[in-house]
């Protein structure tokens, strides 16, 4: 079996060669001290064991990029405009390890916000992806790998919005100018859908994946009241459009603790959810038993039980293996992999879980 095949087969919980699972990206951090341990750490054999995936994330952000501009910096911090326009202070040391501080995002007024998004977010592939971007895709496609876009960061009705006028400016919209609100949303739906037209015209992918993050350790930033009157129409209209096109798995990645968004999600016509952060609450396990077979899921592997050595990681696959066994689901780390998750820790991570997932048809 191809991964391609593997891919639909777990998520249409039918036969398989064996179970999938799949890698997280690590924390730059945490790859300086793995590449401290081995220089040559990355050529180890069993990383090969893992499920290959083609993620395309990056094709959504502003373009053309703001150029960086440094305001201020000290011994230890940098206050400096990104590339998508936020004004962010951050650690000189390992900034990708850290929050940074939000001190200023690009919008304020529906004056700039029709600027930005007349500037910055046209659906260009020729400059998104590239010039040949028609060969690019059909090169991708080629190849035995589930093609999976994902609209990270400027694909959704939530998350994209904070980054354009910040999460507590963003949270009294919801009932203070819900007319500009909607136009956001409104604007971003259009924009998706004619950036994925394209593309679809060309080939065909696998899944399609809305970007969040809307939630923290105890509940969503809005309510799924809110959620459920602004943002499900706009999902519906994505989705309507991916889904006849071909488009069959369509889903949303969103950290913290999501389960009151679920049913609203659902009701939009996504059919899977990653990563379901565990330290916020979500259990795959009883999200399967609460939500069924409709909802697949990705992630959901407790990045601190593999921190914790070999009994806490054998006990994390244990646990799992349910959901292994029943399929709609493929695990990965519940967020990227940080510097307290030594190598050998993680590559017995990868060794047992392949290990488990070859046991499993």
């Amino acid at each position: 079996m191809t991964d391609i095949e593997r891919f639909y087969a777990t998520m249409e919980y039918k036969p398989r060669d064996r179970a999938m699972f799949w890698l997280s990206g690590a924390w730059p951090e945490t790859i300086e001290k793995w590449k401290a341990q081995n220089p040559d750490f990355d050529k180890n054999p069993l990383f090969k064991k893992a499920d290959t995936r083609q993620f395309f994330n990056h094709w959504f952000f502003p373009h053309p990029p703001f150029e960086k501009k440094i305001v201020e910096e000290d011994e230890t911090h940098i206050l400096y405009i990104n590339h998508e326009g936020i004004l962010m202070r951050e650690m000189k040391n390992n900034p990708r390890s850290s929050m940074p501080q939000f001190v200023k995002f690009p919008v304020e007024t529906r004056e700039e916000f029709r600027k930005f998004w007349k500037e910055r977010m046209i659906p260009d592939l020729n400059q998104r992806i590239g010039p040949d971007w028609r060969n690019f895709l059909k090169e991708a496609r080629s190849k035995p790998y589930p093609l999976i876009i994902i609209s990270d960061r400027w694909g959704g009705f939530f998350g994209p919005l904070r980054n354009l006028v910040g999460v507590e400016r963003l949270c009294m919209l919801f009932y203070d100018d819900t007319v500009f609100l909607e136009e956001m949303m409104d604007a971003n739906a259009d924009f998706i859908i004619e950036m994925m037209r394209q593309i679809l015209q060309v080939i065909s992918i696998d899944g399609f994946g809305f970007w969040e993050d809307m939630a923290y350790k105890t509940g969503p930033l809005i309510s799924p009241q809110m959620a459920r009157k602004f943002m499900l129409p706009r999902y519906r209209r994505v989705v309507d459009f991916l889904t006849n096109n071909g488009v069959k798995y369509i889903g949303l990645d969103s950290d913290g603790y999501i389960d009151q968004l679920i049913p609203v999600w659902l009701d939009a016509g996504l059919n899977f959810l990653y990563p379901f952060e565990v330290q916020a609450g979500m259990d795959v396990i009883e999200v399967r038993k609460k939500y069924g077979r409709d909802l697949r899921m990705w992630g959901g592997v407790d990045k601190r039980a593999i921190a914790q050595g070999k009994k806490s990681i054998d006990r994390e696959i244990e646990r799992l293996l349910p959901l292994l066994e029943e399929g709609g689901y493929i695990p990965h780390t519940d967020h990227s992999v940080p510097p307290d998750i030594t190598l050998d820790n993680y590559l017995y991570y990868i060794e047992k879980m392949a290990a488990v997932c070859e046991k499993i048809h």
